[in-house]
């Protein structure tokens, strides 16, 4: 096959090769030549071309989600990687393991006033696993070395010193592939690259050792903890961003089944149990009203807190744990552990499988009130959302809960941030569906372009709720060749950022629409006609229940549903609905 006769490019290819990272989204540019035209070459790599580096970076992101191994990303030199850094950050806290390669000048041309140029080494810096700052070839464009860089030549022999840089290359790009592949991490490798950046010739890579997948810790030391485990009479076990199915069911029925153990899951927790509490602020709101408050929360306080997972979007949770703080905080889990309430007391770097295995083969269900009491709280909030829903007008309350029943099984749900994920919380939903969302930085930018990345090799058709502020923001995941027919996108449109309205402060100044919720009239019919997406639209209960029969069906097109909500109203029935419960 043909290849970059760029050494160092060579290399890379092989790393990648190597170690089966084949998926490669790559951002046009000229500087990124040599490895452009060395995987898009080879048949081994199914290559993406993604314009918007942002949104190349997330749309990268969403498919290392849903492959759960990594992806590279190919950029040209300049602010081309810095338009990377969100969806880094995000793969940074959310661990995935993106690969960034971007192409660079060579150092002697940083600086100097030349085009396309900044310092792209640690350019990330405190947001990425490992930085490689590749070496440039001395074999490759000699001369220009000898005029710009003398000392890198003269001082050595030519081969020799080729050589040593060929043995740092090879280093560092296994330094950066092992803390990907067995840290989910996100890496990047730069790597610089002097002209001429096209010429390919034909050869056989070598491809070096891959990097061994890390290895799950057994840890037989977690005996030493049982004991506190079955002296715990009220155990809540909260369940952050889980990825689907990675706890055994027989694990969930012995945890579902204890009476001394409270479940708090999330939406993006993909777990499920008839007794887990899937609406965590549904059991919170009304305590915090309520007159009897300090003397619930103690209640409620748990003995043991046991966190598996990411990061946790309930604020009313936090808030709790904080003020009202277990003797003992577990986080279970290979890998990062977040002190979130600030009384971390033990990490057990194992899977939550082989840390409940133990945990339960020494113990036995426990004669405690803690579940039976919380579940008559869970049964009466549940009854009187139905009630609710039965009273309220439309608004964005009322349509999160038709939208969510209308998700087909087995389908791939993904969810922006801000109010569509907080909305979410509220509703159960189908045990099938598998559910993501931003949650690392839990910013609204890239919730498109992730969706349309984890929809690629996504057996199942994928679709995105989304608000209308995260949906403009990120237009530009539309402008790609990638979409599939059976993606879907449904906006709620509420004429800006609503969920600003439960916040203190006059939400009847101009200052305040401008500022804080940036109203707008913006609707998304002609970027569905630009992008060739199917487009319809609802606006009260009766159209919305008419178009989203025929939404989910096969169709030629992508298709998107614009559900337009009253911007006035959404806040009182949302903040309504906690009195309500109460």
């Amino acid at each position: 096959m043909k290849y970059s006769n760029i050494p160092v490019a060579q290399s890379i290819i092989g790393h990648c090769k190597a170690n089966g990272i084949n998926n490669i989204v790559i951002s046009p540019g000229s500087r990124n030549a040599p490895l452009t035209l060395s995987f898009t070459n080879d048949s081994f790599f199914n290559c993406y071309s993604i314009v918007d580096e942002r949104c190349a970076a997330f749309f990268a992101l969403g498919m290392a989600q849903n492959l759960r191994r990594p992806v590279v990303l190919v950029c040209t030199s300049g602010s081309a990687l810095l338009n990377y850094y969100p969806a880094i950050a995000e793969a940074y806290y959310s661990e995935i393991p993106l690969v960034v390669i971007s192409a660079d000048r060579p150092s002697y041309k940083i600086d100097i006033g030349d085009g396309q140029t900044i310092r792209q080494d640690y350019v990330y810096h405190r947001h990425i696993g490992y930085s490689a700052n590749l070496r440039q070839d001395l074999s490759h464009s000699t001369e220009k070395i000898r005029r710009y860089r003398p000392t890198w030549v003269e001082s050595v022999d030519l081969e020799e010193g080729q050589g040593i840089v060929h043995a740092f290359n090879q280093d560092e790009l296994n330094k950066a592939l092992s803390i990907a592949i067995q840290n989910n991490l996100p890496v990047h490798i730069n790597v610089p690259f002097e002209e001429p950046l096209y010429s390919v010739e034909e050869m056989e890579l070598e491809l070096p050792e891959a990097v061994r997948p890390g290895q799950e810790i057994v840890g037989g030391s977690l005996v030493d903890f049982v004991e506190i485990w079955n002296k715990a009479e009220r155990k809540i076990i909260l369940v952050g961003v889980n990825y689907p199915d990675s706890i055994a069911q027989d694990i969930l029925d012995d945890i579902g089944n204890d009476s001394s153990v409270l479940v708090f899951t999330e939406t993006t927790s993909n777990l499920h149990h008839e007794h887990f509490f899937n609406s965590i602020d549904s059991i919170l709101a009304p305590i915090e009203t309520s007159n009897e408050r300090e003397s619930l929360f103690k209640d409620l306080r748990p003995e043991l807190l046991i966190t598996i997972g990411g990061h946790v979007v309930s604020k009313k949770i936090k808030a709790f744990l904080r003020e009202y703080a277990p003797d003992h905080h577990w986080h279970v889990g290979p890998t990062h552990a977040n002190d979130t309430f600030f009384c971390l007391s033990k990490h057990f770097k194992v899977s939550p499988n082989a840390f409940f295995e133990t945990m339960y083969s020494s113990s036995k269900y426990g004669s405690s009130n803690y579940f039976q009491k919380w579940n008559t709280v869970r049964q009466k909030y549940r009854n009187l959302r139905e009630d609710y829903l039965e009273q309220i007008p439309y608004s964005d309350f009322y349509v999160f809960d038709k939208i969510l029943e209308s998700v087909p099984k087995n389908y791939q749900l993904h969810l922006a941030n801000s109010s569509t994920i907080r909305y979410t919380q509220l509703f159960e939903l189908d045990s099938s569906l598998k559910v993501f969302c931003n949650r690392g930085t839990s910013g609204i930018d890239g919730s498109t372009s992730t969706a349309l990345g984890a929809s690629i090799h996504n057996e199942s058709p994928t679709v995105l709720i989304t608000g209308d502020l995260s949906f403009f923001y990120d237009s530009n995941a539309l402008w790609n060749n990638y979409m599939r027919s059976d993606f879907r996108i449904i906006l709620i449109n509420n004429g800006g950022g609503g969920i600003f309205r439960i916040l203190p402060g006059r939400k009847d100044s101009e200052m305040y629409e401008r500022f804080f919720e940036t109203s707008h009239e913006l609707n998304a019919s002609d970027l569905c006609k630009m992008f060739h997406i199917d487009y319809s639209t609802a606006k009260d209960g009766k159209s919305l229940q008419k178009v989203v029969k025929d939404f989910y069906k096969p169709a030629d097109f992508p298709r998107l549903l614009e559900v337009q909500t009253p911007r006035l109203l959404n806040n009182k029935i949302l903040t309504d609905y906690f009195h309500f419960i109460s």
